[in-house]
């Protein structure tokens, strides 16, 4: 006769749980600094954008 204990299983559930919820907070951490970068990216495109047609205007 097995010997099932609630508390156990709770314990066990809950643990699947942390670890599961650590992947998701790194997974979006990376997630979350790879769209930052990328908005970086766009926004110097766009400055570098507009100090070239400064230039233009000022010659």
């Amino acid at each position: 006769m097995s010997n099932f204990n609630i508390g156990d299983a709770l314990f066990q559930l809950f643990f699947l749980g942390f670890l599961a919820l650590i992947i998701v907070l790194i997974v979006s951490f990376f997630r979350s600094n790879k769209n930052r970068r990328s908005q970086l990216d766009r926004i110097e495109k766009k400055i570098d954008d507009m100090n070239e047609q400064r230039k233009k205007g000022i010659d």
